[in-house]
């Protein structure tokens, strides 16, 4: 087992991943810096989401390494990538998987409650992350009264609330309209960038790639040199960083 670089806050190599017979990825390898935004852009069923999830401890790969922060990954017991989960990473799901008995801000104050902050404290970070997010007015209503792209946002404003190390978010505007999208596309960014939050953004849309300072597309898995890899850096540094063997 080789030790990761020094200057990857995030690094896989050599994943393989099967789900149900099906192979979902094979032989991806990764390396994302500290404060960068990388898009993994691809088509559905293309493992997007199965990459998230091995990179954020949700899925233990079949086969291949996940290091955070020159720690392994993959190698944690369940219960300690569980915790590694609520106290470095952040999570936003393609839906807005809120509690229902909750109210809006109690459910973006919630991983901040559970990682042992003062209820004043997370309340009050609540509050804020929902203002940027235009559903402050919103606060006090549980998930039923609200709309899907309301929803949508309260989902997001918990998952920055806690401000992540790193912030996985899977096709985080698949529900919303596109000027909703692109609104919040911008305060996720923007939020990013000023915290030194490291982001892996999934999506199948271009544009949405474009926010990112790279991207890594995947087909069947794999990753594809039929589509860009590169945002805002050269296509060699992308290669270097972000190229696979299988």
């Amino acid at each position: 087992m080789v030790a990761p670089p020094d200057n990857d806050v995030l690094w896989a190599r050599g994943l393989h991943h099967t789900l149900g017979g099906t192979t979902a990825l094979a032989g991806v390898s990764l390396g994302v810096r500290e404060g960068e935004i990388l898009a993994v852009t691809g088509p559905r069923g293309s493992g997007k989401t199965t990459l998230l999830k091995c990179l954020s401890g949700q899925l233990v790969p079949t086969e291949g390494e996940v290091w955070f922060n020159s720690a392994p990954v993959h190698t944690l017991s369940s219960p300690s990538r569980e915790r590694l989960r609520l106290d470095r990473f952040g999570w936003i799901d393609t839906q807005p998987h809120l509690v229902r008995e909750l109210s809006a801000w109690e459910n973006a104050a919630l991983p901040l409650l559970l990682r042992g902050t003062g209820a004043r404290s997370a309340k009050h970070t609540a509050l804020e992350w929902l203002d940027r997010l235009d559903v402050g007015m919103c606060a006090r209503r549980r998930p039923g009264q609200l709309d899907q792209s309301q929803r949508q946002r309260v989902a997001i404003a918990r998952a920055l609330a806690t401000t992540p190390q790193v912030l996985f978010a899977d096709e985080p505007t698949a529900p919303l309209h596109h000027a909703d999208g692109t609104q919040v596309l911008r305060t996720l960014t923007t939020a990013a960038r000023s915290h030194q939050i490291t982001v892996v953004l999934a999506t199948h849309d271009a544009d949405v790639a474009t926010l990112a300072d790279r991207s890594l597309a995947l087909l069947d898995g794999r990753p594809s040199t039929a589509a860009p890899v590169t945002t805002g850096a050269s296509d060699e540094e992308s290669r270097a960083e972000c190229s696979l063997s299988v």
